[in-house]
């Protein structure tokens, strides 16, 4: 997801098409229209815009190539979004994967079937798919190397945007969820919009193997958004 602040001048020129309430949070997502472009919005911060969406892609492509090679990975991805990862990851994965997507915000969901079903182009009903309205970090606790590979896409990087509660993703202890979820050699990818230096420590101090790529921004000059992928060892760690 793309963060970045919305003047209200230039907001102004775009139609709201619904509002959504975010469950726990205290606030709303907002999608709203501009010709063929469509914006998410949360209290004036860009989520995610249908015009941009390298990196997303960038985060699924990573990860579940070095997937290739089981014959049928079981992926977890925080956050529908606009689809985009998802559809990356479809592309990646054979005909035998299991995809869950984890969606805490209802309203996302009707949007991808409504005015957003163009851009996600019919990979809701891709048999591999399976969608989860409700908080990704319950999936992750609901049972032990359940999963090859989990994605994260929910936030402004390492920190809670959409819901306060998305910290606990993200500090020693909801990394160390993480890694009790992967199966050994399992990756954790998590999208950011800027580089963190001191997450990546927290990753690696949790005993994941760290890999950074750096992704430029689709709007020149801006800071170039950042993918983690994190590895769970194979020998045991």
């Amino acid at each position: 997801m793309r963060r970045s602040p919305v003047p209200g001048a230039a907001l102004a020129a775009w139609t709201e098409l619904d509002t959504g309430p975010i469950p726990g949070g205290g606030g709303a997502l907002r999608l709203v229209r501009r010709d063929d472009e469509f914006l998410i919005v949360v209290e004036g911060m860009e989520l995610m815009g249908s015009h941009r969406s390298g990196s997303e892609r960038e985060l699924a492509a990573l990860a579940c190539a070095a997937l290739r090679r089981y014959p049928a990975p079981r992926v977890l991805i925080g956050g529908l979004g606009m689809g985009f990862t998802l559809r990356a990851a479809l592309a990646e994965l054979g005909p035998d994967a299991k995809i869950v997507v984890a969606e805490l915000v209802p309203a996302v969901l009707t949007w991808a079937r409504g005015p957003l079903a163009p851009i996600f182009g019919g990979c809701l009903d891709d048999k591999r798919v399976e969608i989860r309205e409700g908080d990704v970090n319950r999936v992750i606790q609901s049972g032990p190397q359940a999963w090859d590979a989990i994605l994260l896409d929910v936030d402004n990087g390492p920190r809670g945007l959409v819901s306060r509660a998305n910290d606990r993703l993200y500090d020693s202890w909801g990394l160390k969820r993480a890694r009790w979820a992967l199966r050994p050699g399992g990756l954790l990818g998590i999208w950011s919009g800027c580089p963190d230096r001191k997450f990546k420590a927290r990753l690696q101090r949790t005993g994941f193997t760290v890999a950074e790529h750096r992704i430029r921004s689709e709007r020149p000059g801006r800071t170039p958004h950042v993918v983690w992928i994190a590895t769970r060892p194979t020998d045991g760690g």
